[in-house]
């Protein structure tokens, strides 16, 4: 028997940024406001989504747009959060100290109290993704927020690639899994490597929605961004892989999209994949590799 519906609806926002970083967070909160019109209780902006994304190239100035997490973003969102009562889940470059900086999200909750950070574990070191020169790997492990309207585990762009950190995050009681994501295709790569690479990004995460019995939430950016054209395609799946909503690759998107969370129960019972993991049998996944 199904469990008794237990619905929140939840916001994306999918923006193309500018140079202007005080912009693009007024364009954001505006959306937000829309999203809220629309009854959004859970809002997820896109991965550093007041600039652009400035980790493709290595640059000292850069960091100049860091800021303490909490700090004057999070006191707007706060504002929002407590006029709306929505859920805020932003992505934000979080200067800790001198020379020690943090890709962090930041979690309010509905009625404005700042809930704490995640800070990304997994930091990428790529053409065009040059994380690690600006962020430390995260070392708050990973976390899952309590929030008035669902538990959601928040996670953050190359984590998306990791089914340890889906799965922990699931273990820790997570009913959501968030994704603040800023991916795109290289305008050098022909078109069936761009959609090839669209397609292993959300059958991923697709899969730790099935693997986990869990809803998850990917928003991405948008737009083209020197040689890097951002593939939007922010989207939700249920806990059994279905695509609830998808966003256009090109085009700025708000969207509020009403999810069940009884369906993890429900799928969970019928697949019981957490009931047949062997526990006893995991110990090597802690190696780098077999040799």
């Amino acid at each position: 028997m199904k469990e008794k519906e237990r619905k929140v609806s939840v916001g994306l926002i999918q923006t193309a940024c500018g140079p202007d970083r005080e912009k693009n967070l007024a364009v954001a909160l505006e959306k937000a406001e829309i999203a809220a019109g629309q009854g959004a209780q859970v809002l997820c902006f896109q991965e550093l989504f007041t600039s652009l994304y400035f980790c493709d190239q290595e640059s000292y100035d850069r960091f100049q747009w860091a800021e303490p997490v909490p700090g004057p973003t999070t006191e707007r969102l706060q504002e929002l959060a407590r006029k709306r009562e929505v859920v805020i889940v932003a992505s934000l470059f979080e200067k800790r100290a001198e020379g020690l900086y943090h890709n962090t999200v930041a979690v309010i909750d509905a009625g404005g109290e700042y809930l704490g950070k995640y800070r990304k574990m997994h930091i990428p070191d790529d053409p065009g993704y040059y994380e690690k020169f600006y962020f430390a790997p995260g070392d708050l492990g990973f976390r899952v927020f309590s929030t008035r309207y669902a538990r959601i585990g928040t996670l953050i762009c190359w984590d998306q690639w990791y089914p340890e950190a889906a799965r922990i995050s699931a273990l820790m009681g997570a009913e959501i899994l968030f994704y603040p994501t800023a991916i795109g295709w290289a305008t050098s790569q022909d078109q069936e490597i761009n959609r090839e690479q669209f397609d292993a990004w959300q059958t991923i995460q697709r899969g730790h929605a099935i693997a986990n019995g869990v809803h998850v939430v990917a928003v991405n950016r948008t737009g083209r961004e020197g040689e890097m054209a951002f593939w939007g395609g922010s989207f939700v799946s249920n806990p059994f892989g279905t695509v609830l909503w998808q966003a256009p690759h090109t085009e700025e998107a708000v969207h509020v999209q009403e999810i069940d969370l009884s369906l993890t129960g429900f799928y969970r019972t019928h697949w019981p994949f957490l009931r047949d993991r062997r526990i006893d049998a995991y110990g090597d996944l802690s190696k780098r590799f077999l040799d």
